[in-house]
């Protein structure tokens, strides 16, 4: 297990730490709150081929959907007819069910490391870490625009997050039911729509205010990438 955190922190955390004070280095006042807009940016950026890719494939299943819930009923005594008869289907219409889980297992790890970077990020301790080409800025600026302290909490961060991110779900919702959006998933995601933003400004007003600006940061993108995927051929 101890082999396993190791090469976590060699090759995943501590690369995207010095890549937060490399980028941080170049923003006015060494400011770490656009160091964290610039990472989060990057990153998704470097997985986006990834997150359209998913998002297309879950349309693309959601769209034949009715011929998944016909061979339900008509192979529901027969699981191995069923399996068949589903594999024939994914294969005829060139889906691949598992295509958009994939991507997401990918960005898990980057995303559980980005949030450890953030935290580390505010400690003046971790800058030990640094790779000898990176600049080390000496302190940490907790001051986002001079402003807002993202080492503590902020209640207009919370409440942005929670409005971007109904925008962003109200946006997804739109774009899955015009790929044919199965019954039950739709019902979900109507549930989810006002439940999941609303805790998203119960769990930002306790935590620290540069999580919650990366994920304001990360949600505009989404909302960005959705604009993209409506107007794409």
């Amino acid at each position: 297990m101890s082999s396993i955190f190791s090469f976590f922190k060699i090759v995943i955390y501590i690369p995207l730490f010095n890549a937060l004070i490399f980028l941080s280095n170049f923003m006015p006042n060494h400011d770490l709150g656009l160091g964290i807009i610039a990472l989060t940016i990057v990153i998704r950026f470097i997985f986006l081929p990834l997150s359209i890719k998913a998002q297309r494939s879950q349309r693309a299943l959601n769209a034949i959907n009715p011929h998944i819930q016909a061979i339900k009923e008509k192979h529901k005594h027969d699981q191995a007819a069923q399996g068949a008869a589903m594999m024939q289907l994914y294969k005829e219409h060139n889906v691949n069910p598992l295509a958009g889980c994939l991507p997401l297992l990918i960005q898990l790890p980057i995303l559980i490391a980005l949030y450890q970077v953030f935290i580390a990020g505010l400690n003046p301790q971790s800058l030990g870490m640094l790779y000898p080409f990176v600049q080390n800025p000496g302190s940490i600026n907790p001051l986002f625009l001079g402003l807002i302290s993202i080492s503590g909490r902020n209640i207009i961060l919370a409440i942005l997050a929670g409005v971007l991110q109904f925008i962003q779900a109200k946006q997804s919702m739109a774009y899955m039911k015009a790929g044919g959006a199965n019954p039950q998933m739709a019902a979900l995601n109507t549930q989810m729509l006002y439940f999941f933003p609303i805790m998203i400004v119960i769990i930002g007003w306790n935590i620290q205010a540069g999580l919650i600006l990366y994920w304001i940061t990360t949600t505009t993108f989404s909302i960005g990438e959705q604009l993209y995927l409506r107007t794409a051929k």
